[in-house]
């Protein structure tokens, strides 16, 4: 018979690191009002009232200038153009592939947005369009970018560059959107043997470093050999230290995943969620960001 942990309800004190240097974070609920002075211009998540400006979602209060806006602590995605997503297939139509990413709306993936297997670019044929199910079906996970943004708000997105496509041996993790530090790349190459995708739209994709690049593919082949036990405990401790970092509300990047993930090397993998040891790596990685940005 398995052995079965019980925990009993603690209260442990708050992470007092936690707040950026220069003061404590300006968080609002929805009604309460951010400023009185009128010389404020209105941002996102903020309206105008007697003068007033109040927030319309909870979230964190953010300045530039003379712009205030409220970025919300969670909601869905917003797509921008040049942002990295990561999706899955739900419904392939004529001449597009429909692709859940996280936002309000699902996002359109056309059929003359993509590279043909081969890294082709030629115009689509009657032929391709009957083949599109066998490029990308329902279910499929892929890596592209946001290439436009439609009027009601839809994302349109391309895998024109053989960086992006189809997804395969790896481990998804689903996060808030505004947890996902905007940076010039989203794919990263970690030194402990996996790799990640930092989708701008929430979703991570953990997997094993490829050995060498196979431009011929196009994007659309998954290799589905099994991936050795070594990658899998690296792939699934990576996996716990962002969920980790998720729970301390730490915005995640390269730099802090990698440092969570070196703190939690003197813990077991399945230990890493525990409340205790989530809090003492996360402080860990957390002072070490600290220090070098000091």
């Amino acid at each position: 018979m398995a052995a079965v942990t019980m925990r009993l309800p603690a209260v442990r004190a708050p992470l007092d690191s936690s707040a950026p240097r220069g003061g404590e974070k300006h968080l609002v609920a929805p009604g309460d009002t951010i400023t009185t002075d009128t010389g404020y211009m209105r941002g996102h998540g903020t309206y105008v009232e007697d003068d007033k400006l109040i927030a319309s979602v909870a979230g964190v209060v953010e300045r530039v200038n003379k712009l205030v806006c409220v970025r919300a602590l969670k909601a869905r995605y917003n797509g921008e153009i040049g942002d990295i997503v990561v999706g899955r297939i739900t419904e392939v139509q004529q001449k597009r592939w429909k692709v859940e990413t996280n936002s309000r709306l699902d996002s359109v993936l056309l059929l003359s947005s993509i590279n043909l297997p081969g890294g082709e670019l030629r115009r689509k044929s009657a032929e391709d369009e009957l083949a599109m199910r066998d490029y990308l079906q329902e279910g499929d996970l892929i890596s592209a970018e946001v290439q436009s943004i439609f009027s009601d708000g839809a994302v349109s997105l391309h895998t024109r560059s053989l960086k992006y496509g189809k997804l395969a041996q790896g481990v998804l993790v689903q996060v808030s959107p505004s947890l996902v530090k905007r940076q010039k790349t989203h794919f990263h190459d970690l030194p402990c043997g996996a790799s990640v995708i930092l989708g701008n739209n929430g979703f991570i994709w953990i997997y094993p470093t490829p050995e060498q690049k196979d431009d011929e593919a196009g994007g659309y082949t998954a290799n589905l050999e099994p991936v050795p036990l070594s990658d899998r405990e690296v792939i699934s401790r990576l996996r716990n230290c962002i969920m980790a970092l998720v729970t301390h509300k730490m915005m995640l990047f390269d730099t802090s995943i990698l440092y969570c993930y070196e703190a939690s090397l003197s813990h077991q993998i399945k230990d890493i969620l525990k409340p205790e040891v989530t809090e003492e790596i996360v402080l860990e990685a957390r002072q070490r960001l600290l220090d070098s940005e000091g």
